[in-house]
């Protein structure tokens, strides 16, 4: 672990910044790191494009474990943890969704492979999350502005959004988390907000105050991680009131995740890298 002692705030919460925690054999170096997740075990998961080894996975210690992905991911963007274990990969410009246990052995897909598709799914996804009772929900962020909304078979159930500043319209619909409230939280990266919905889609609300807003992620105290181009993490209420403010990247988290001891963990580019925020207290 790197022995930099410098420390970042949150609200009530003070971090030590660890650069370049995660650690590779002698003579690797990272690709296009893209994003991250930590996993019921705690180990993390991070996501590589353009990578014959499209998915790293990292013990606790920073200690390279173990990779998978390899013939199966062509982009892999964003990552997501089910409920059941599993991980959600939006594998974006290969169109698809794709879900796989962890280790490495593919689930599901939602899309078709290769084949983008206007106005539906999929045309460059971003990401995917999946409730408790199976429901998938994408953000077609990059060729379409649309959220998708499956279920647990893979059937669509609706579509909403499409181009636009208004409520509930896109312009790259770039993050996505469901919350325990049943809310659909979407980070609408061009238009510098989080929109909130129903899981039916209907618009409740929108967060501003942002640039470029990159990655969700939420604890179990409902507190709300978002990471963003200035660079910045944000952390906010339930209700979407800012909490706290701190600068834990270099230059910008394209991903961001936490483990269960209230540790974040950053994946920063460029440079490549992965940084771990280390609760203090």
């Amino acid at each position: 672990m790197s022995d930099e002692r410098q420390t970042v705030i949150l609200g009530d919460r003070r971090y030590a910044v660890h650069r370049k925690w995660a650690r590779l054999p002698a003579g690797e170096s990272f690709g296009f790191v893209s994003d991250l997740m930590v996993d019921a075990d705690g180990r993390i998961h991070v996501a590589q494009r353009g990578s014959d080894r499209p998915i790293l996975v990292f013990e606790r210690d920073g200690k390279l474990a173990g990779t998978w992905g390899a013939g199966q991911l062509a982009d892999p963007h964003y990552l997501n943890a089910a409920p059941d274990g599993s991980i959600l990969v939006a594998d974006r410009d290969a169109h698809q969704i794709l879900r796989f246990d962890r280790a490495g052995t593919l689930l599901q897909g939602l899309g078709r492979r290769h084949f983008p598709a206007l106005d539906a799914p999929f045309n460059h996804p971003t990401a995917a999350a999946q409730t408790p009772d199976g429901e998938i929900y994408v953000a077609d962020g990059y060729g379409n502005s649309s959220v998708h909304r499956f279920a647990a078979d893979g059937s669509l159930i609706a579509t909403w959004g499409g181009h636009g500043d208004g409520p509930g319209a896109f312009t790259t619909p770039h993050a996505i988390w469901i919350d325990r409230y049943d809310r659909v939280l979407v980070g609408d990266r061009e238009n510098n907000r989080i929109q909130v919905f129903d899981r039916k889609g209907a618009y409740l609300t929108e967060w501003g105050d942002f640039y470029h807003p990159m990655q969700i992620w939420v604890d179990d105290r409902d507190m709300v991680f978002v990471t963003d181009q200035i660079p910045r993490i944000s952390l906010l209420n339930a209700e979407g009131e800012l909490v706290g403010r701190c600068r834990g990247a270099i230059n910008g988290a394209h991903g961001l995740s936490g483990d269960a001891e209230g540790n974040l963990y950053l994946a920063e580019l460029p440079p490549q890298e992965i940084t771990k925020l280390e609760r203090l207290n």
